[in-house]
């Protein structure tokens, strides 16, 4: 089966399809032509999810599947939540991201904090949606070079590192993104 993976984000597309094997070919937006930046105006991670999957099945026709992800800190009453990627203004990046959120949890005891996913999959014109969350703590430094985001900040429970110093395949075992795509595959392999 083919699947667009609506993103051109290369950590979340080697993610998926180390999760996904050879089940499944993902294809990614630049495959399929598609070279515009998709909407995210929704004030949900659930409403970004489905708009980004309702577009490309909408103007390209094609099966696929979506994913929007948010750090919720609970110091920082559910931020940066929908708008991690954008936390820092407009002209963002991880690195001010991350340079913001630390700057804001200064002082700040309950370091806390919930990594969520929502996968959504449109898949013949149906509409299925498909969650993850992962539990853990913010650092107070940046530690280890590998994943994307929020990785070298964030420390899952029960673990002594974060996720930029886990492998790939140890961080899908049990993050947020890795929980709702083997949602999403137990899904598609019962149809």
């Amino acid at each position: 089966m083919t699947l667009c993976f609506a993103t051109n984000n290369k950590g979340k597309i080697l993610e998926i399809k180390t999760i996904l094997g050879k089940k499944f070919e993902i294809q990614s937006l630049q495959e399929i032509g598609c070279h515009e930046e998709l909407p995210e105006t929704k004030d949900t991670i659930e409403g970004n999810s489905l708009q980004k999957a309702e577009y490309v099945w909408e103007n390209y026709g094609v099966n696929c599947f979506s994913d929007d992800s948010g750090l919720e800190v609970s110091a920082l009453n559910g931020a940066p939540g929908v708008y991690s990627a954008m936390y820092a203004g407009p002209t963002c990046d991880t690195k001010n991201n991350i340079v913001l959120l630390l700057k804001n949890m200064e002082g700040k005891e309950d370091r806390s904090a919930l990594f969520r996913t929502c996968i959504t999959l449109i898949i013949n014109g149906e509409m299925h949606q498909f969650e993850g969350t992962v539990k853990g703590k913010i650092l107070k430094t940046r530690q280890g070079e590998k994943g994307f985001g929020y990785d070298p900040i964030f420390q899952p429970e029960g673990f002594d590192n974060s996720f930029a110093e886990m492998t790939l395949e140890d961080k899908n075992k049990i993050s947020h993104r890795g929980t709702a795509v083997r949602k999403l595959v137990e899904y598609l392999t019962k149809l």
